[in-house]
């Protein structure tokens, strides 16, 4: 009986600790090595931002805070603290499945949206108690800088980026707080109406989950930042906003998973077809490329969009490696196939892919063949006037891509706020997830490390996002209003000029 207890806690040990239940110390430490050990042979990235001495301080801290039992939940924040030090955007570390829809139950959730704006957190729903843009300072007397900053672990992204940190923020605020400081079922919230500096306090009731969601659904900033966070039903759009001026929308780059896919061939027919316009009518000077909620998709749907924006030959990168050939730690590698022998199948093509792209060992990187990343050329039709790009810190993966090679290879003026994706590289094109064998945290991260083909330019910083050459932020008073902030902008530049 005691070998079939053994045997159960190994195959189930989320399913014998409660949500508040302490684990043995020996435990955690055995998961946390295993993180390390992954990382290290697996991630590629984790030196790209830190030093080996800065991984290592993180990893003693962490270690230190193992002296003593803990809960799945602090030993979980713990472990987040680790991969956004990092600083990948393709980094993604989450509780086991039945832990979190345990946690997930109850009224016990903050119950607004709020938006987090020039670090103010406003109130982003239409409600009987705060009213829309009021600015929250306090919440059950912690006050807002610090509820900000520590939610910063939930939401990783490229560098030392932290503007891309207000996209988690804003669409998860209250499922951070009850990560944070746990279930509550009411909120003293002190505030301050729009446009006025005297503070008053309210006391708010928490919401089940579910209504939660409903209500971000309802958000006050919906007809603005529905593409944000939404599904995205017109992957781009061409329209005409004057008559010397264009607009191109291009929300996502998830358009086809390859060059050979149909959705992709329709794609580059469309933008052939509107650049062809364009190429027609030379009294079209101006146009508007507005990325601002590309958070990335698949190749070569970036590479295709620039390259009728540059008039100059470019790759999709300067290098690329990764660390292994062979998969690191299999025994805790999850993979998409269920039955061993396919499992086996799958492990073996993986790796067989792997090989033949990132065939060549140089110290201990295997470098991606030239073949896979061939110089590129413009598109004959390629437009000849003046680019505005609109950024924001949603733009991340091929899209902070995209962004980076119109910033660093054409004159276009970039109109907006900075992106979380890194202005000269990142860690991306492909995932691999790992479960820890005890607490069964699922952990998954990117493997190739690359550099973009991102020349150093002055106001591009190493470990930051795309900066814009005009920051534009929406205001409180647009913000009420729904405007439009960046996009009313550069139709002003545009008549400026």
């Amino acid at each position: 009986m005691l070998y079939f207890k053994t045997l159960l806690f190994l195959i189930f040990p989320c399913l014998l600790f409660s949500q508040n239940e302490k684990w043995p110390a020996a435990k955690l430490k055995q998961d946390l090595s295993t993180f390390k050990e992954i990382r290290e042979k697996a991630n590629s990235g984790v030196y790209k931002y830190r030093t080996k001495k800065q991984i290592d301080s993180i990893y003693s801290w962490a270690f230190s805070e193992l002296k003593k039992p803990k809960s799945l939940l602090d030993f979980y924040k713990i472990v987040l603290k680790i991969t956004d030090f990092e600083g990948s955007v393709h980094n993604n570390t989450t509780l086991p499945d039945e832990f979190q829809k345990k946690y997930m139950s109850g009224k016990v959730f903050f119950p607004y949206p709020v938006k987090l704006l020039s670090n103010k957190i406003i109130v982003n729903f239409q409600n009987s108690e705060i009213p829309i843009g009021s600015q929250i300072h306090k919440i059950n007397g912690i006050k807002i800088e610090k509820i900000i900053s520590r939610f910063y672990k939930y939401y990783t992204t490229d560098g030392y980026n932290i503007s891309g940190k207000s996209i988690g923020i804003s669409a998860s605020f209250g499922r951070y707080f009850e990560l944070e400081y746990g279930p509550k079922e009411h909120f003293l919230v002190e505030y301050s109406l729009p446009d006025q500096t005297q503070k008053q306090s309210k006391t708010i009731a928490a919401v089940s989950n579910d209504q939660r969601k409903e209500n971000f659904k309802n958000r006050h900033s919906l007809p603005i930042d529905s593409l944000f966070y939404g599904e995205i039903k017109n992957k781009y759009t061409f329209k005409l906003t004057a008559p010397n001026t264009a607009l191109l929308s291009i929300p996502t780059f998830a358009i086809g998973m390859n060059a050979k896919d149909k959705e992709h061939i329709v794609y580059k027919k469309y933008l052939d077809s509107c650049f062809q316009l364009l190429s027609l009518h030379p009294e079209i000077k101006n146009l508007i490329v507005d990325v601002r909620s590309n958070g990335g998709g698949s190749d070569p749907n970036d590479l295709v969009a620039f390259s009728y924006l540059t008039q100059k030959p470019y790759r999709e990168n300067t290098s690329a490696f990764i660390n292994f050939q062979k998969i690191p730690y299999p025994q805790y590698f999850i993979y998409q196939e269920t039955e061993p022998q396919k499992k086996l199948e799958e492990l073996h093509e993986f790796e067989a892919e792997l090989k033949e792209e990132y065939p060549e060992l140089k110290g201990q990187q295997y470098q991606q063949d030239p073949k896979f990343n061939r110089l590129l050329q413009p598109d004959k039709n390629s437009f000849k006037g003046q680019i505005y790009l609109l950024i924001s810190p949603r733009i991340a993966s091929a899209g902070s891509l995209f962004a980076s090679l119109v910033a660093g290879h054409t004159d276009a003026i970039i109109i907006g706020e900075e992106t979380m994706g890194g202005y000269y590289g990142h860690n991306g094109h492909t995932p691999v997830e790992y479960e820890l064998p005890n607490t069964k945290i699922k952990t998954q991260f990117s493997i190739v490390n690359l550099e973009q083909d991102a020349p150093k330019k002055p106001n591009q910083i190493f470990g930051r996002g795309v900066i814009p050459d005009h920051e534009v932020i929406q205001t409180i008073d647009d913000f009420v209003q729904n405007k439009d902030t960046p996009f009313e902008y550069t139709l002003k530049l545009i008549d400026q000029k």
